[in-house]
């Protein structure tokens, strides 16, 4: 099956649905690298404009990655929901666009119909909408998850502790700890990078975050980012394992580069929920991607680096995670080169993200060799709170000392909670009042409350 569109004279020529969505898709350095994006800006808008007449039904029987080979593939074709589907099922790629910027495409609506869109349909519909259609249709998706805070309810902006240290030294961390509590962070999760990715260290930070928790009796979850199959082992040796992590990719190809199946992936998940550690839920999955990894380990079997991000949420929304991040300038300016490609990929994996129904948050970040810098990522914080965004990044001055990456801070965090009225997580947000960290109308205090002090002062001394 082929696709054609002309445009002021010209043929343009797409010999099937994988070439259609690359060549469409607005122009990012991964995909010039991979030798798949439009050749013109007139070969793109031709794509474009193709892409719009597709009918929604195309994409159930024309993958991007051959359903016999790729397990992925797989688990989105067989997992579909056709009754969801079922309101739009007539429409193409461009009706589909109008029907979700309209008022009928509400938030009640786009959650019954998230099951019914593939993530193929909604790399699609993304490829043809600006910037502020990604944002006002984003802003209407809801995904409410819980562990022992409540992401993702209205009017709420939640934060990721990552206090990473370059030797993972307990004292190091503690201090980023403090700093963040003290600044309203943490509520979406307290997540540790480790630098050594042993069962053994891992099980010393898992421990030492838990007895934080435990000290502060605060409603937060806490996760160390190593491997699943550290994590697993951690969980035998009986380490109190809140939630498990994995970075995913979307093809089967760059999943075993990852070290990982759908298989592990399930079997970690029901690891984890047999543990029951959940107080107000059972969503135990944290899982990060980003634009480019399936290119940059060889694996994209010549599909687009966003259509292939919309695929990770296809495997993301089968374990119901409780949060799903995208990290996105974070692999370099090879696959998003610069502020203006990293902003519109970061709405972009927040809009599909959201369509599918999932709990979307995003590192907004950028590596120094990227050309990027602060202003750019303080556009794109505020343009992703506006849409709704879940969850963002909170490190010590934006700066993360670990991976050598700039994030966004505390303090940028604090900036957009107050600038939109977002409050945290209610849990949190009570634990803040109950221990002096914020008065009575929410606002932070000025100095920490001695006692939260004097309960976080031994952590240094775990090991």
């Amino acid at each position: 099956m082929g696709f054609a569109h002309t445009l002021d004279g010209t043929s343009y020529r797409f010999a099937d649905l994988k070439t259609l969505l690359a060549k469409a898709s607005p122009r990012r350095s991964g995909d010039a690298l991979a030798g798949i994006a439009a050749a013109s800006a007139a070969e793109r808008v031709a794509a474009q404009m193709a892409l719009a007449d597709v009918p929604l039904r195309d994409f159930l029987n024309d993958a991007v990655v051959a359903y016999e080979t790729d397990e992925v593939t797989r688990l989105i074709i067989d997992g579909h929901d056709r009754a969801a589907f079922a309101p739009v099922a007539s429409m193409t790629v461009g009706e589909l666009r109008d029907w979700l910027l309209g008022d009928d495409a509400d938030t009640q609506a786009l959650a019954k119909l998230a099951p019914g869109f593939t993530p193929e349909m909604a790399a699609a519909v993304c490829k043809i909408m600006r910037l502020q259609d990604l944002i006002a249709v984003g802003a209407k998706c809801r995904t409410t998850t819980s562990f022992r805070s409540t992401i993702g309810l209205p009017g709420r902006l939640s934060t990721r502790l990552q206090p990473n240290h370059p030797t993972d030294h307990p004292a190091g961390i503690a201090a980023s700890i403090v700093d963040g509590l003290m600044l309203g962070a943490g509520d979406a999760v307290i997540g540790i990078n480790p630098v050594t990715d042993s069962v053994e260290s891992v099980t010393g930070l898992l421990v030492m975050l838990d007895e934080m928790r435990a000290r502060l009796d605060a409603p937060i979850q806490s996760c160390v980012l190593a491997h699943v199959t550290t994590t697993m082992a951690a969980m035998q040796r009986a380490a109190p394992v809140d939630l498990v992590f994995q970075s995913i990719a979307g093809t089967q190809a760059a999943n075993r580069a990852f070290g990982i199946s759908l298989g592990l992936l399930a079997e970690a998940h029901d690891a984890a929920q047999a543990l029951a550690r959940g107080t107000v839920g059972t969503n135990v999955m944290y899982f990060e991607t980003g634009q480019g990894s399936e290119l940059s380990s060889g694996s994209h079997e010549g599909v687009d680096q966003q259509t292939l991000e919309a695929r990770c949420y296809g495997v993301a929304r089968h374990f119901k995670p409780l949060l799903v991040n995208s990290v996105v300038g974070f692999i370099g300016p090879e696959y998003l080169y610069d502020g203006k490609e990293i902003t519109r990929a970061g709405l972009e994996d927040h809009f599909c993200g959201k369509l599918l129904g999932l709990p979307m948050g995003c590192d907004i970040c950028y590596t120094n060799h990227a050309e990027a810098d602060q202003d750019d990522m303080d556009a794109l914080l505020t343009l992703l709170a506006a849409a709704g965004c879940t969850f963002i990044m909170g490190v010590p001055g934006a700066d993360d000392v670990m991976l050598n990456y700039q994030s966004t801070s505390f303090h940028d965090a604090l900036y957009v909670r107050h600038l939109l009225g977002l409050r945290p997580a209610p849990e949190f947000e009570a634990w803040l009042a109950a221990v002096g960290i914020s008065d009575t109308s929410g606002g932070l205090r000025a100095r920490a409350p001695e006692r939260l002090i004097a309960t976080l002062s031994p952590l240094s001394s775990v090991t």
